[in-house]
């Protein structure tokens, strides 16, 4: 009877021999993008839409990365190109953290208010990402597991582009489409796996819009 390690590892091993020093090197420029992005994204927050060029107003650039999508592929793509299930997590985190902080540092400092509840509930919420990106960096891998968990994360970047409830289909925001596709090309497979994953999604993606309507 496998063992659970070896059945995980039949679905993608981890790479071994990584140098501590490098890892942690990566994982603090992870740390610095984050924060930075936080800042970037507060910044965007409190200027006026009419402050930017005009195709960035029609595109709704200004609340792009108020949304979910984009955090979910950058989190995807911080996942899977980890070496280890492990640091992904820890990537993952520190990533959402570092983010949150630069986020809420610029409220405090810079705007001169902290909304603590709602800093509090994604702290709650970013604390997951360790769980969610380690089970993730299987997405990359081989077999039915890893065509499920790709068509997972699709299916949820799917539900934050297109509109498969009441009203018919119709798309929600052209940026998410980008991103959505972002993560097909981040994801794909080989042909029939992919045909298999694309299908799935579009069931993730209609059961995800009707469990979880506001969260898109």
């Amino acid at each position: 009877m496998l063992s659970i390690k070896t059945f995980f590892e039949s679905v993608r091993k981890p790479q071994r021999n990584i140098p501590l020093s490098g890892l942690i090197s990566t994982t603090a420029g992870i740390i610095l993008l984050g924060f930075l992005l936080g800042v970037v994204q507060k910044w965007l927050d409190g200027t006026a839409s009419n402050h930017f060029p005009e195709i960035l107003q029609q595109l709704d650039f200004r609340n792009y990365f108020g949304r979910l999508a984009i955090w979910m592929l950058l989190g995807t793509v911080l996942s899977v190109y980890s070496p280890t299930p492990l640091w992904a997590g820890i990537n993952t985190l520190c990533f959402f953290l570092s983010m949150l902080a630069g986020y809420y540092l610029y409220c405090n400092y810079v705007l001169g208010f902290l909304p603590r509840r709602y800093m509090q509930m994604w702290l709650v919420i970013s604390c997951f990402s360790f769980l969610m990106a380690y089970v993730c960096w299987y997405a990359k891998g081989k077999g039915i597991v890893a065509v499920f968990l790709s068509s997972l994360i699709l299916g949820c970047l799917l539900a934050q582009a297109v509109n498969f409830g009441r009203g018919g289909v119709y798309v929600y925001h052209f940026l998410e489409v980008l991103t959505w596709l972002a993560g097909v090309i981040l994801l794909r497979r080989r042909p029939g796996e992919f045909a298999a994953e694309m299908g799935l999604s579009v069931v993730i993606a209609i059961v995800y819009q009707h469990t979880l309507p506001h969260w898109g």
